[in-house]
């Protein structure tokens, strides 16, 4: 009989999966297969990856689906049968293992469902710092009435409709940053790896109505990142770390950044040299920042990050949500259907391209 293993019972609470996942799982899958439930809790966070358990290698040795958080390679090894493998993180780094990149499994992952949450943390992050949210916070930790920096002739209060915000990534969770931002008036700008079909963007065609100043600009290459740099009032970082972009927000880029911009990274700690992030702060070269993400996590307790007025950190919970299940499940379901159907891989959604890394 042909086996499904589903291996997602989270251990932390809001990702806790709900009973109707399996039952909707199943009646997905054709009547003559077996879907096999890994009741073991597990985790999700980061790229996933955790633990591989005995029972989990049992069940997978005659499976041709897995969904988990992550892929391990000792998962591949013990199914040779797996013909698709699905994590419900958004991360693939710790599963692009040589094992995976050898296989001609189909792999993908969870970035797009997890991109509306992240997106709306990124639009309050940036109005933190544009309505000078940041000055309150510490007049109220103060216990004053500290009005002087939202009234001096250079006060970095700022609307959307008059800033540029841009984005170095456009994969689900940029687009989606770049709905809401645009919706609201800003003009955005855009970052984008694989060479762009025109210079503009419409978001109106993936969205179903953009709103105000739907249409954003494409931009690519070391030229693009440096108009990047150069225009943004918001710099977003929510691209994947490769070894294109690891360390891509270095000293020399933040030199290159407008003075005044905020930076916002929701991606990965290693694509920002936190030293010389720091630096920028605290001599005011950056309005701010916007950290879920860390070099180290967690955040060691002596870092000077922790001491900066200007940053506002999250610890890694930006795609906290209670939507995700629904998300999550309907972009398996569109998969199965592709899988029976022998769909090619470009009517599938999500499918990871192993050697890009993402």
């Amino acid at each position: 009989m042909p086996r499904a293993v589903l291996d997602m019972m989270d251990r932390r609470l809001v990702w806790a999966m709900p009973d109707w996942v399996p039952h909707e799982l199943e009646e997905a899958l054709p009547e003559d297969w077996e879907l096999v439930v890994i009741n073991e809790e597990t985790d999700g966070s980061g790229d996933g990856i955790t633990r591989v358990a005995p029972s989990i290698l049992a069940a997978v040795a005659e499976a041709e689906m897995y969904f988990g958080f992550g892929i391990p390679a000792e998962l591949l090894e013990a199914g040779p049968g797996l013909k698709w493998v699905h994590s419900g993180a958004a991360g693939v780094g710790k599963s692009l293992s040589t094992k995976m990149l050898q296989s001609p499994v189909i792999f993908t992952n969870s970035a797009y469902v997890h991109a509306p949450p992240i997106a709306e943390t990124v639009l309050g992050m940036i109005l933190f710092f544009f309505r000078g949210l940041d000055f309150a916070v510490e007049g109220q930790a103060k216990g004053e009435w500290l009005v002087d920096k939202f009234y001096a002739a250079d006060a970095p209060i700022l609307e959307l409709p008059e800033s540029t915000i841009g984005i170095l990534g456009f994969g689900g969770i940029g687009k989606e940053v770049a709905r809401r931002v645009s919706s609201l008036g800003a003009r955005v700008i855009a970052l984008k790896r694989t060479t762009p079909k025109g210079v503009e963007f419409d978001l109106e065609a993936v969205s179903g109505g953009g709103g105000v100043g739907s249409s954003i600009e494409l931009l690519q290459g070391s030229k693009g990142l440096e108009r990047l740099l150069r225009e943004s009032d918001a710099l977003v970082l929510t691209a994947p770390l490769t070894p294109e972009t690891r360390g891509i927000i270095d000293e020399e880029a933040i030199l290159k950044m407008k003075e005044g911009a905020i930076l916002i990274n929701v991606a990965r700690g290693k694509l920002v040299d936190q030293e010389a992030l720091v630096k920028a702060l605290q001599v005011g070269r950056l309005r701010g920042a916007g950290l879920d993400v860390f070099a180290e996590e967690p955040l060691p307790e002596a870092h000077p990050l922790w001491e900066l007025q200007n940053v506002i950190l999250t610890p890694h919970v930006s795609a906290v949500t209670r939507g995700f299940w629904r998300r999550e499940m309907d972009l398996i379901k569109r998969n199965i259907a592709c899988f029976f159907e022998g769909a090619p891989l470009d009517k599938w959604k999500n499918v990871v391209d192993k050697q890009a890394g993402y």
